[in-house]
């Protein structure tokens, strides 16, 4: 086991032995490598929604903070991407409603009639504030990164915590969300995946992402969120289940408040087993909103942060490529050390349960400074196991009628909706010229101790 490095009144460690004591260490000795990329863009984090508004970006900084005092660098490829293009938003969002997003300003606002306000769903769940096309752009890039490094086999697993805006749609935001990012990322990946699974283990349903693919069979969405018609987005319902060549690959399993560890981990393992053994995915993206844990300022369910983590362990366990997103949590705290301890299950290693008190933020950690505070009990658990067991049945009915997983002709590969910039593609062009001017290409001819004349 690790040991701790934090201080306390009878004991204190000197700077050499601080710098030398592990903060993680290896949980297997199995010697595959499994190459995990980390996509984080910082400015991501100055975005400001509004001073009353639930949604913080700051978390994604106190995640990456946290990420980097457990040396977690270490076990990863880091990516610092570049913002979506337009042209790439434009893959799935209309044009319409990214010209919207590119011109709105928290001016101009005021002036616009209540129609046109009514029209882009603007309100106070998604307000106009500074930079919110910039913000759009580095989200949905960090992700459209990710996938990419996925596609080229640079990466096994892709991480991008400011991406999971699940809920955007084509012609509107929705629910904190202006750009779905996971639709991009899977339309991307469905260029040489034949199929796709999207599991979304947010407090919400993922509407949006199950909204875009309700008619294909390539894409499986498969959604565990709280349910009962009215909480929001008011969508999840089992019978939920596509329409056409769609039908039964749209999963949604219901919950009521104050569901447990015990009780999540048994159906989140009990359905997904039996889903990806029927559906054959060739690629996996799973979406770790962190307001299913216990105590966030919008959630209603008891989970602590090692069961949330062992979904993703699960997922992890098929061996799959995987690109792994952020979403909802709204007590940044705990958002942060979920992702943290995430990013650790999908680096296979065990983090100090004790959080580094060099951490630049660590105040915000108080008073346990622990990576695992106790997030149970808030609230009753109103999912008797008659009621879970019910719904693992719909959905295992469900899936008698998936006879076989859908196959798809790859003979083309469609081109990649997230291909270079301009800018990059004349960068290349002149290095290319550069290359190939003759004297260059004797001085490459020239073998080594041979003299020019």
């Amino acid at each position: 086991m690790a040991i701790s490095i934090s201080d306390t009144e009878t004991f204190s460690t000197d700077k050499k032995t601080t710098e030398q004591t592990p903060l993680y260490y290896a949980n297997s000795s199995d010697n595959r490598r499994v190459n995990v990329s980390y996509h984080y863009n910082p400015e991501v984090s100055q975005y400001h929604y509004g001073a009353l508004h639930p949604m913080k970006p700051f978390r994604l900084m106190l995640t990456d903070h946290l990420v980097i005092s457990y040396k977690l660098y270490e076990k990863m490829d880091l990516f610092t991407p570049r913002r979506a293009t337009k042209e790439e938003l434009l893959a799935f969002h209309s044009e319409d409603y990214i010209n919207f997003l590119q011109t709105i300003t928290p001016e101009k606002t005021a002036k616009l009639p209540d129609q046109t306000l009514a029209q882009f769903n603007i309100g106070d769940d998604c307000p106009v504030f500074d930079g919110m096309y910039d913000y759009s752009a580095i989200y949905a890039g960090a992700s459209l990164d990710a996938s990419r490094k996925l596609i080229s086999g640079m990466s096994d697993i892709a991480i991008n915590w400011s991406g999971g805006l699940h809920h955007a749609k084509k012609f509107e935001p929705s629910g904190f969300c202006y750009v779905n990012d996971i639709v991009l990322s899977i339309m991307n990946l469905l260029r040489v995946h034949p199929r796709v699974m999207y599991i979304d283990i947010d407090l919400h349903h993922g509407d949006g992402v199950q909204e875009a693919f309700y008619t294909t069979d390539r894409v499986m969405t498969v959604s565990f969120h709280k349910y009962n018609g009215e909480f929001f987005p008011g969508t999840g319902s089992v019978d939920e289940t596509g329409l056409g060549k769609g039908k039964n690959y749209a999963i949604n399993v219901p919950l009521r408040d104050g569901i447990d560890d015990e009780s999540y981990i048994r159906l989140f393992k009990s359905i997904m087993e039996p889903l990806i053994s029927k559906f054959q995915p060739t690629c996996i993206v799973q979406q770790c909103g962190a307001d299913s844990l216990g105590y966030d300022r919008l959630g209603c369910f008891n989970l602590n942060i090692r069961a949330h983590g062992e979904c993703v362990k699960f997922i992890k366990s098929f061996g799959l490529p995987m690109l792994v997103l952020g979403g909802g949590g709204y007590t940044p705290r705990n958002v942060s050390r979920l992702w943290c301890y995430e990013t650790s299950v999908l680096n296979d290693v065990t983090l100090n349960h004790k959080i580094p008190n060099y951490l630049p933020t660590y105040d915000w950690f108080g008073p346990d400074f622990s990576l695992h505070p106790q997030l149970e009990g808030r609230i009753d658990n109103k999912n008797s196991k008659k009621y879970l067991e019910s719904v693992k049945q719909e959905i295992l009915e469900q899936l008698r009628y998936l006879n076989h997983a859908p196959s798809v002709q790859m003979s083309e590969i469609p081109p990649d909706i997230t291909g270079l910039t301009e800018e990059e593609e004349d960068f290349i062009r002149e290095l290319n010229e550069e290359t190939n001017r003759p004297d260059q290409i004797m001085k490459d001819e020239t073998r080594e101790g041979e003299l020019m004349v």
